[in-house]
């Protein structure tokens, strides 16, 4: 699944994953920095909180951004297929300048959302320069693919990472959230040994990618955000490796970024912090 097609001359919206349990409460550095890209104090915020079982997510997240002092905040509950057909709803969403999507089990979005207006409507917005961001499994589901499930370990093996279609709004990168908190350095690498297309964003918990109109990543947050760059990779063995076994790969660059760093998805080029706020 390609990035929906935007019109001549028209910029995409800023696509932000977060690695999980963003600060709500205090500065909310994230949070604040996804509405001044959804348009400030004139940012209307759609929230999908389909991820969560909890009833109190969405109305959380209303509260926040409200905080924040958006325009509006509204929580679109979507909890079945038929649910993405309310025309009201959906009015919602077209009128919004972000879309949030929270936590919970990214497989819960996937069968929920896939393939239904909803879907069709969120890729349509950020083409036209809607921003669209998610935490958690929220995270999770923004690129073309998604890891559904997987195991935890440092060492990449044979069948680790589970991958299912996402919404498609990039196909430049593979999205692990909770990274270092989960330890899921293996199932990000077992992803990309599939594809080394893709650049692996393994996301620490309160910690953000705001990837740009023109592909670069922005690191904000208080962990760190591991890149993996497989593209040149010189060999794996995930074509042979049975079930469980160990794949062995070589020739994969690995990058910790940190806050104020950036990474440039087309060029594949790493800056760190005061490098690359020399270069903005």
């Amino acid at each position: 699944m390609c990035p929906a097609k935007r019109a001549e001359g028209q910029l995409r919206g800023y696509i932000v994953p977060v690695g999980g349990a963003e600060d709500k409460e205090g500065p909310a550095e994230i949070l604040r920095r996804f509405v001044a890209v959804s348009g400030g104090d004139e940012a209307r915020i759609a929230i999908i909180p389909t991820a969560s079982q909890l009833e109190s997510t969405g109305r959380r997240y209303e509260d926040i951004f409200k905080d924040l002092g958006v325009k509006d905040a509204t929580a679109l509950p979507f909890k079945t297929r038929r649910d993405t057909e309310r025309e009201d709803w959906l009015a919602v969403l077209e009128e919004a300048s972000g879309v949030f999507l929270t936590g919970g089990t990214q497989l819960r979005i996937a069968t929920v959302l896939g393939g239904t207006p909803v879907a069709k409507a969120i890729r349509r917005l950020n083409a036209r320069g809607v921003s669209v961001g998610g935490t958690s499994a929220g995270a999770a589901i923004l690129s073309e693919h998604m890891i559904a499930f997987g195991s935890e370990g440092s060492t990449p093996r044979a069948g680790m990472a589970t991958l299912a279609p996402g919404f498609g709004l990039t196909n430049r990168v593979v999205v692990d959230q909770h990274f270092r908190q989960r330890d899921r350095l293996g199932r990000l690498l077992s992803a990309l040994a599939y594809n080394p297309f893709a650049v692996g964003l393994g996301l620490d918990e309160d910690t953000a990618a705001f990837i740009d109109p023109q592909d670069k990543v922005h690191v904000l947050g208080a962990g760190a955000i591991t890149i993996i760059d497989a593209l040149g990779m010189e060999h794996s063995s995930m074509a042979s490796a049975e079930l469980g076994q160990p794949i062995c790969m070589t020739g994969v660059r690995i990058h910790i970024l940190t806050a104020g760093a950036t990474f440039h998805l087309k060029t594949r080029h790493a800056e760190p912090p005061s490098a690359a706020e020399s270069s903005s």
